[in-house]
């Protein structure tokens, strides 16, 4: 089961994440997400544990509990939402028909 945690202190590495989830099971993987440019933490991370009983408990324990001095939330990985492709066609924007802006 792949496991969300959010609020997560910028002091928290991966295997701080690994050691706190490892007290409830076994832990397959355990990622703090960082910034692809700046490589600083965004403050959340994902937990893989193999037990799905072994993850709720890991869930129930953890939500709420401090780590490097941030109350955590925990609970379980939703699949990615599709956000759609939205925004193109900038190229030609305000340039057609005068007036710019949005038409209703």
């Amino acid at each position: 089961m792949k496991i969300f945690v959010g609020n997560l202190s910028r002091e928290v590495k991966d295997a701080d994440l690994r050691a706190a989830f490892e007290a409830f099971g076994k832990v397959e993987s355990a990622e703090v997400v960082k910034d692809k440019f700046s490589g600083e933490s965004r403050g959340f991370g994902f937990v893989e544990m193999p037990s799905g009983p072994e993850a709720q408990a890991a869930i129930t324990g953890m939500n709420g509990k401090d780590l490097k001095g941030r109350a955590v939330n925990v609970n379980e990985a939703r699949p990615k939402e599709d956000r759609g492709g939205g925004g193109g066609g900038g190229r030609d924007r305000g340039r057609s028909g005068g007036g710019g802006g949005r038409r209703y």
